[in-house]
């Protein structure tokens, strides 16, 4: 199955409160609906074994079909949503991959 694995921090002046609304009154939402999208999931790290957490939060978009997800990503929506996520985030790495186990 297909993934996308998003790492990123808060920008500067963005709590974590404000965060955890617009997740779960937009940006939740407005994944969940996209077309090619299985399940959406957000994950705010707390700690780590390792000294440093390089990281606040993980999304993990698992993806029932990758076509329809880059004609999504392709959509004036999701560029709209893009850059109001944008400037909420910084340090964000959007990484793509495929379920192994």
């Amino acid at each position: 199955m297909p993934k996308e694995i998003i790492l990123y921090n808060l920008a500067p002046g963005v709590t974590h409160e404000e965060y955890a609304r617009y997740v779960k009154e937009k940006k939740g939402p407005f994944f969940e609906g996209l077309i090619g999208v299985k399940k959406f999931t957000l994950v705010r790290m707390v700690s780590s074994k390792t000294e440093t957490l390089p990281f606040q939060y993980v999304g993990i978009v698992e993806l029932s079909n990758l076509e329809e997800w880059r004609r999504e990503t392709a959509s004036p929506a999701f560029a709209t949503f893009m850059k109001e996520w944008t400037g909420k985030v910084s340090d964000f790495y959007i990484l793509s991959g495929e379920e192994v186990y």
